[in-house]
């Protein structure tokens, strides 16, 4: 199968070479997903993007006009896929259902122990051989109450670990499963009231979008601990910015960011404008911003190369991929398609 991969990091590149097998012939290119560079989907079966790609309905329009079949994401999360768009078109889409969930649930936890204990300040201050203890007081996480919203793969990981802290756990989950161990099902406003510390586990989807608002802050405890290593629109940022003034949440760990499409993974640093509000957030001791890397373990780096051949193979065969397929039914109307601009070079594995 000839395929197209965008978005690749030189660092995913041994991975999917060792996955593939040069199996299929796989183009990767460092540009993401757009308008303008599906040109390099021309002649392809299928394309292989990520989560900060553009796989909106132009961009799916201009792929099935190029004659693409499928589209593989190398995440769980298809929120940044229409879906629908797709389906008008036939064209199959898969994902990577589950993959090591303990590199999210260890970054989960690297988050809070940091924030907690303030790890970032007092490096830098031991850096320049000030030792002081000052403005570094924690607490224990024994017996502190945290609450996951959401309770698969990822959340039951970061469950064990906080149980092993000697914390207590709670969570809400609509689908709760039977498979939770040591872990109490209260429903979200109990977890909002009970909760010291609260992690975010679920995708993105009209249900979930800005799950944590003004009115959700509201119910948590004063000085609560919030982290997400999910999705970054799950968090209404500016009501978050209030309720850190307000010192409703004591401490923010976050790996996403709800406008960190076209800022996450590239260098900033020299950009003349940047954005407010992470700018803001950034500003203070109390918030810890990762760059959507929670993912970012060898284990899990393979994992995630090994089900997106996978998913090519199960396509090449005329098979479904299965518990990968995120397929639509329902469909939109088609778009019309634009002639669209040059892109850089190539690299084949």
């Amino acid at each position: 199968m000839k395929a197209v991969a965008y978005s690749v990091k030189p660092f995913e590149k041994e991975f999917l070479a060792k996955a593939n097998q040069k199996k299929h012939d796989i183009t990767l290119i460092s540009n993401p997903l757009s308008f303008e560079t599906a040109a390099y989907a021309e002649g392809k079966d299928a394309v292989i993007v990520f989560t900060n790609d553009d796989v909106s309905a132009p961009v799916v329009n201009r792929l099935a006009n190029l004659g693409v079949k499928y589209i593989v994401t190398r995440s769980t999360g298809t929120d940044h896929i229409d879906r629908e768009c797709a389906g008008t078109h036939g064209i199959k889409l898969a994902n990577v259902p589950s993959y090591s969930p303990q590199a999210i649930a260890e970054h989960t936890a690297a988050l809070a122990l940091a924030l907690n204990r303030r790890l970032v300040k007092a490096d830098e201050h031991s850096h320049h051989f000030d030792f002081r203890n000052d403005m570094l007081m924690g607490f224990n996480f024994y017996q502190k109450t945290v609450g996951l919203i959401g309770i698969g793969h990822i959340g039951q990981a970061v469950a064990n670990i906080f149980n092993g802290f000697g914390c207590k756990v709670i969570a809400h989950d609509v689908a709760f499963p039977s498979s939770a161990q040591n872990i109490e099902q209260v429903s979200l406003d109990t977890l909002l009231a009970q909760s010291d510390i609260i992690s975010l586990h679920v995708p993105l989807t009209l249900d979930t979008r800005y799950i944590i608002n003004k009115d959700t802050l509201a119910q948590m405890k004063n000085c609560v601990m919030l982290l997400n290593t999910s999705r970054g629109a799950l968090i209404n940022t500016a009501d978050v910015l209030e309720a850190l003034d307000s010192g409703k949440v004591g401490y923010l760990g976050i790996d996403v960011y709800e406008h960190e499409k076209g800022l996450f993974f590239e260098d900033h640093e020299h950009d003349t404008r940047k954005d407010p509000l992470l700018t803001d957030l950034l500003s203070r001791s109390n918030v810890m911003v990762t760059p959507h890397q929670a993912y970012l373990t060898r284990e899990a780096m393979q994992e995630i190369a090994n089900q997106t051949i996978r998913n090519l193979d199960q396509w090449q065969q005329s098979k479904c991929v299965g518990k990968a397929c995120v397929c639509a039914k329902n469909c939109r109307a088609v778009t019309p398609i634009e002639i669209p601009a040059a892109v850089t070079a190539t690299v084949k594995i």
